[in-house]
């Protein structure tokens, strides 16, 4: 048993499971000749060794090849550490395989995935050898020539080129089983409704009940139980709202609601109990109440204006690539953000690891979760990006530090939408699919530029200087013209004509800066400085831009860490700070115009520590 926080799933826990990770055998199949040589079956192709989940490409992989292979195979022997009882079932679980899926276990098919950034599950309890070993198959195809596939920031390339960087081929997030009673929780979200002090829970179980079972919903806080519910269902998905008593006190609410400043979250239990009063199962989970939504031109969390200081955080990492290196890098990853100063991280271009998630839910974080781009417009495109997207939102949706969700980004994979019709449409439709999921958040269609439909306007503005901004967002006239005819960018702000609810406008990529590397080294930016002490002013100038403008209500910096190619992170890829994390923090923190209760909040701060 490992402790819960390195659990793969920490929105449904159990507290015994399996890791699989570690030393699996490892083949290529350029040809595509394994399911013919029925490698599902026979060991003889696996001579070599890697080790999951770091991909190929990786140093930590122990095979660090970072030449396409189209087709890779996995294989692995375990001994069980349990071996399900009667009516218990064997569940295979995976964190991520890229790009497409096939396993086997014991040489029996279990089944396939597609979708190279969400999890997946499969039953092979009937393919048990009791008391032998068994054995893990993985077939993963990763086509890094087929552009309708969202790949995200994975080059196409043989080398890394530009911004992008080394393909992700195969498992490259965590593997594990865990033995589970035959009628089990299944699926588990939280929906919180401050105004109403309630949470409503959905609970998906494995099968029907025959007959009805009680589900038990318990919510504490520390050693206070908030509240204490039974449910009779004969069904198999349950929904239920959860009262909170405690949260009707107005006065009181705010120490039971989740901030960045005070991420409270409440823990919960959720118990599956028969009939005759007998357990059959028992999860763990927990619940952020808060809300977020947009208003008057500003971000609300709770109710409240909220000024975003987001940072670009790409999360890879040199030795392990999007993979992280080990789960406390995901958490050290939280803590480096928040030690700047940020208050929330826009995850671009990538699917990020549930864990690292529910460090920004533990530590307070804010979260904007954007989807991985393809980069060719077809049907099949609109497919993939669909089903894996709703993937994304069901797996990520009770996460409180998921504020905004982003399914298009710079119009890559859509980049004709303002002359062709269809592409627009796809915009607008994963706009309207998200909210249709999940109305309880922020969605933009297509952060950057080319809004069709959005809740907030984010723009990507990499203006050189604080003045350039200071003059092109100078006050509403201004920012109208930005919005109609006038874009920071080459694309115009807004397509066709969206409706206008009170959006706020973030320029949701600023700065970019590049510490001028070496003369024999590659960099990428859209601006460098010759010395860290230019970094820190030319930092300064642009967000003091921003601050003191009363129309803006955010920003978000590029980047956190240097990238590959791209060497315009506030840290290096090895995480050293370039400035000293108390100077960004002292210019990132002090009060934004546009939110007035900030500079309140400052001078009672002040005074009481006087």
């Amino acid at each position: 048993m490992t402790h819960a926080s390195d659990y793969p799933r920490p929105l449904l826990v159990r507290p015994h499971w399996q890791d699989l990770c570690g030393e699996w055998g490892y083949a290529t199949d350029d040809q595509d000749r394994g399911l013919a040589e029925g490698r599902h079956r026979d060991a003889g192709a696996f001579t070599r060794a890697i080790t999951v989940p770091y991909p190929p490409e990786s140093e930590l992989s122990g095979i660090h090849e970072p030449e396409p292979h189209p087709i890779v195979w996995y294989r692995r022997t375990l001994r069980l550490e349990r071996e399900p009882g009667p009516d218990e079932r064997l569940l295979l679980h995976f964190g991520a395989v890229d790009y497409r899926a096939r396993v086997w276990f014991n040489g029996e098919y279990a089944g396939e995935h597609e979708g190279g950034h969400t999890p997946f599950t499969f039953d092979v309890t009937e393919a048990i050898v009791p008391g032998e070993e068994q054995v893990v198959v993985v077939r993963a195809q990763d086509e890094c020539d087929d552009a309708t596939q969202p790949r995200g920031k994975q080059d196409w390339r043989g080398e890394p080129h530009d911004i992008w960087y080394h393909r992700t081929t195969g498992i490259w997030q965590p593997v594990w089983a865990e033995v589970v009673p035959g009628l089990h929780v299944r699926g588990l979200h939280w929906t919180p409704d401050v105004p109403g002090a309630s949470v409503t829970v959905e609970v998906e179980l494995s099968r029907r009940p025959d007959p009805a079972v009680d589900v038990r919903v318990v919510l504490s806080l520390g050693e206070e139980i908030l509240a204490d519910q039974r449910c009779r269902t004969d069904r198999r998905d349950g929904r239920w709202t959860i009262a909170i008593p405690a949260a009707r006190h107005q006065m009181e609410q705010g120490r039971l609601l989740w901030t960045p400043e005070r991420p409270t979250l409440l823990a919960a239990r959720v118990e599956v109990i028969g009939g005759d009063g007998s357990p059959i199962d028992a999860v763990t989970s927990y619940v952020g109440l808060r809300s977020a939504g947009i208003r008057d031109g500003r971000f609300l969390l709770n109710g409240q204006p909220r000024f975003l200081r987001l940072v670009l955080a790409q999360n890879y990492w040199p030795r392990s690539h999007l993979a992280a290196p080990d789960a406390a890098a995901l958490r050290r990853e939280v803590e480096l953000a928040k030690e700047l100063g940020f208050n929330g991280v826009r995850i671009h271009q990538k699917v990020e690891d549930p864990r690292f998630l529910a460090w920004c839910d533990r530590l307070g974080m804010l979260v904007w979760s954007e989807m991985p781009s393809a980069y060719e417009y077809a049907p099949r495109t609109v497919e993939r990006l669909t089903r894996e997207w709703l993937e994304v939102v069901a797996r990520d949706r009770s996460h409180p530090c998921v504020v905004t969700w982003v399914p298009f980004n710079e119009s890559w994979g859509v980049w004709h939408g303002a002359d062709v019709p269809e592409q627009r449409h796809a915009t607008a439709a994963l706009y309207h699919l998200t909210k249709a999921l999940d109305g309880t958040r922020p969605a933009i269609s297509n952060d950057g530029w080319e809004h069709t439909e959005s809740d907030i306007w984010g723009l990507h503005d990499y203006a050189p200087t604080g003045e350039s901004i200071r003059e092109r967002y100078a006050g509403p006239e201004a920012l109208g013209r930005i919005l109609g005819d006038r874009p920071p960018a080459r694309r115009v702000a807004l397509l066709g004509d969206p409706v206008r609810r009170g959006q706020p406008v973030v320029l949701s990529e600023i700065g970019g800066t590049s510490l001028r590397p070496a003369q024999d080294e590659p960099w990428h930016g859209y601006g460098t400085v010759g010395s860290t002490e230019e970094l820190a002013e030319r930092f300064r100038q642009i967000v003091d831009a921003v601050l003191d403008n009363p129309e803006l209500a955010g920003l978000c910096w590029t980047q956190l860490t240097d990238t590959e190619q791209e060497s315009n992170g506030l840290l290096t890829e090895d995480r050293e700070p370039k400035v000293a994390a108390e100077t960004i923090r002292r210019i990132l923190t002090r009060p934004a115009r546009s939110a007035p209760a900030e500079a309140i909040d400052a001078a009672r701060r002040a005074a009481r520590d006087r």
